[in-house]
């Protein structure tokens, strides 16, 4: 699953999305002892979006960074975007559906003309698309200049004394959650193993970097499971790393 490659990896994972749709938010709770949404508010913050500007959610899901940016920031223009429809489906079902413009896009061809968006979210994207270096820079090219985008993903556990913990959590309490909850089992052992196949969050933030990405950096959560990572897109202004 994880080993999967290309259009083939591509296909499995929208696939495998679209049957998890109706207990997604559920598993995530659960798999997250409820500080899932404490990310993606961090993840809102970082983005600076004000009142009126226009936000792209990638990967949204079920909606959950595009309901929390529509909290924050009244006023904001919300577009929320994925390759998974049933996802979308289930969260147009919810109060705040009917606020956030839906869009099926795909994250390596997004269908917006450049320098639309005044900020870019992507929740659990990154470590599931076949090509992270052309996935940021159609991010860059859709932000204006100035524009801020924001990465919230998964990370390998690093060196610490709870990694025997944290991967007996990733290699069987997951997985089985996702059998006895989530009624799907290959999915929740997908997840896990794309977690410990993924980037470090400083490979992460190099690869903002060479992106054309500046003034990176990122925040762990979660024994360093979980980091939420940012930057700009220059500004005639503004073209300096830290």
């Amino acid at each position: 699953m994880a080993h999967l490659e290309g259009r083939e990896r591509a296909a499995y994972v929208q696939a495998m999305f679209d049957r998890i749709a109706g207990r997604y938010n559920l598993m995530n709770r659960l798999m997250t002892a409820g500080q899932d949404q404490r990310w993606r508010q961090f993840a809102v913050q970082q983005a600076q979006l004000e009142s009126g500007g226009r936000l792209l959610d990638l990967a949204t899901g079920t909606g959950d960074i595009a309901f929390a940016a529509l909290k924050a920031v009244p006023g904001a223009q919300v577009i929320g975007g994925d390759f998974s429809l049933n996802m979308m489906r289930v969260g147009q079902a919810t109060p705040l559906g009917a606020q956030v413009g839906w869009s099926g896009a795909d994250a390596l061809n997004l269908p917006f003309p450049d320098g639309t968006f005044d900020a870019v979210t992507a929740g659990y994207l990154m470590r599931n698309v076949i090509d992270i270096p052309r996935a940021f820079a159609e991010q860059r090219r859709v932000l204006k200049p100035g524009g801020r985008l924001v990465i919230l993903d998964t990370t390998p556990p690093g060196p610490t004394p709870l990694r025997p913990f944290i991967e007996i959590h990733l290699r069987y309490v997951i997985p089985t959650l996702g059998r006895l909850i989530g009624q799907e089992s290959d999915a929740y052992q997908y997840l896990p193993e794309s977690t410990q196949a993924f980037k470090t969050p400083d490979e992460l933030a190099d690869l903002m970097r060479a992106a054309g990405f500046v003034n990176v950096d990122y925040k762990l959560f979660m024994f360093g499971t979980m980091a939420v990572h940012w930057g700009e897109n220059p500004s005639a202004v503004s073209t300096s790393d830290g």
